[in-house]
């Protein structure tokens, strides 16, 4: 397994992975930055800072998380919120279908291992507001900015 650190604007994002795929992308809140990205890691690093300049809506490297069967379910469905959308954890519940399960949804949301490109910044409140997020809030409230910005201000 290879490990890269870079910079971003909300921290440092640690990123592992293999020839098998990307498992984890996680944020720091500091931490030393990489000097060379292993080969395996170069496509990630170099989406990752597409999206963070703007110049990208979604990735398509190799994705490889560890999870069960049902948080596997979960991250797939966060695959499936268009950029710049967000949706709640009922209507998440709702897709996946079992309104039940809305608190295992929001379990496995909270343990999805690769952050931003599984967007699980993108699930909110049914009332609209921000909930939970491994990052903190502020984190979140960044990045649906930075997905739909607006002249108007704060979205949030």
């Amino acid at each position: 397994m290879e490990t890269a650190y870079i910079k971003t604007p909300l921290g440092i994002a640690k990123i592992m992975g293999d020839e098998n795929g990307i498992s984890v992308i996680s944020i720091l809140d500091k931490g030393d930055i990489s000097a060379t990205i292993p080969v395996v890691l170069q496509e990630s690093v170099s989406q990752l800072n597409d999206y963070f300049e703007g110049k990208r809506t979604d990735f398509t490297f190799k994705l490889n998380p560890s999870g069960t069967e049902f948080q596997q379910k979960v991250w797939k469905g966060l695959l499936e919120i268009p950029f710049g959308k967000t949706m709640s954890y009922l209507e998440l519940s709702k897709q996946l279908g079992d309104v039940k399960a809305i608190r295992a949804v929001a379990s496995a949301n909270g343990k999805n291992p690769l952050w931003i490109v599984v967007p699980c910044h993108r699930v909110i409140g049914t009332d609209g507001s921000l909930t939970g997020y491994a990052g903190g809030l502020w984190r979140k409230k960044w990045l649906l900015e930075h997905e739909n910005p607006s002249n108007q201000g704060s979205l949030f």
